[in-house]
């Protein structure tokens, strides 16, 4: 799955981003006024939101190691491989970085407000969302696994027919909760679970059998709790129905932004998809559940 790079070049990229960015006096043509519709970065800040509790693509951490940002208006730092991004982002855009911790629920609504310039959050590319905002082409792709105790009665499953009479959650708004559980016969679906945390707590207390979610997150949760194992059934008959956009993961930006969507295209046509999962394999190995 190739990502499609935009006609617009870096150089135009960034000049973009500098004359929205930049404090001084400009000698060129565009408005501010022009400049703050195209980039909406007139304020010289990149302002991220973000759950911060969604390991291995941002999580929370109590100081700035390995790069680590803070977190506006509170004294922790956000890491991981949203943040990686985020980073890069501000950079080519000659912006300060900020990041904001929200509730995974009430990052659309502030994008639509104007309150954020953009969410790296591991949101899935969705019609649904797409009709609320407008994405960059995907910054990472990842099938969707279930999650089981590894000497739990499911562990042996060759496929989502294989869980019946099993309990099941997983977290609240995603296609996980609501489009691949479904699908799994005879298994009962609990409420879902406000954050990716309780989703792994609930399956640790065996308060469920199994949840489902992406590959990142489980390969993060088994390496946080090791009886927990990652069932995958990709390529296989036995698979979840999804399509490509409910696997492909992207930047979200208000509707209409075109031009900071033009310069966050231009930062991840440098990458392939084999280079972020090893990006993705820094953060698993850095994400503070590992850490003893």
């Amino acid at each position: 799955m190739k990502k499609t790079v935009t006609a617009l070049t870096l150089s135009a990229a960034l000049a973009l981003a500098l004359t929205a960015c930049g404090s001084g006096s400009g000698g060129g043509s565009t408005a501010p006024e022009e400049s703050a519709a195209t980039t909406g970065l007139e304020d010289g800040v990149f302002t991220v939101a973000m759950e911060c509790n969604y390991a291995p693509f941002n999580w929370t951490q109590s100081d700035d190691s390995n790069g680590a940002v803070p977190i506006s208006g509170g004294s922790d730092y956000a890491y991981g491989y949203d943040v990686m991004f985020a980073k890069e982002i501000a950079e080519a855009a000659d912006c300060e970085l900020e990041i904001v911790k929200m509730e995974w629920d009430a990052l659309i609504p502030a994008l639509q407000s104007g309150s954020v310039d953009a969410v790296i959050a591991g949101q899935c590319i969705t019609a649904e969302r797409a009709a609320q905002v407008d994405f960059s082409d995907p910054y990472y792709y990842a099938s969707i696994v279930c999650l089981v105790k590894s000497d739990g009665e499911y562990a042996g499953a060759q496929g989502i027919s294989d869980f019946e009479g099993a309990v099941a959650t997983s977290q609240l708004g995603t296609v996980w909760y609501d489009t691949c559980l479904p699908q799994m016969p005879g298994v009962e679906i609990l409420p879902a679970q406000e954050s990716v945390p309780a989703m792994l707590v609930a399956l640790d207390s065996g308060a469920v059998d199994l949840v489902v979610t992406d590959q990142p997150t489980a390969l993060s949760a088994c390496k946080a709790y090791p009886d927990m194992v990652m069932l995958d059934f990709s390529g296989t008959e036995g698979d979840f129905d999804v399509s490509e956009e409910e696997t492909n993961f992207g930047i979200s930006v208000q509707k209409g932004n075109t031009g900071l969507v033009e310069i966050i295209n231009e930062v991840l046509g440098q990458y392939t998809p084999e280079d972020y999962t090893a990006r993705m394999d820094e953060a698993i190995e850095v994400q503070p559940l590992n850490q003893e």
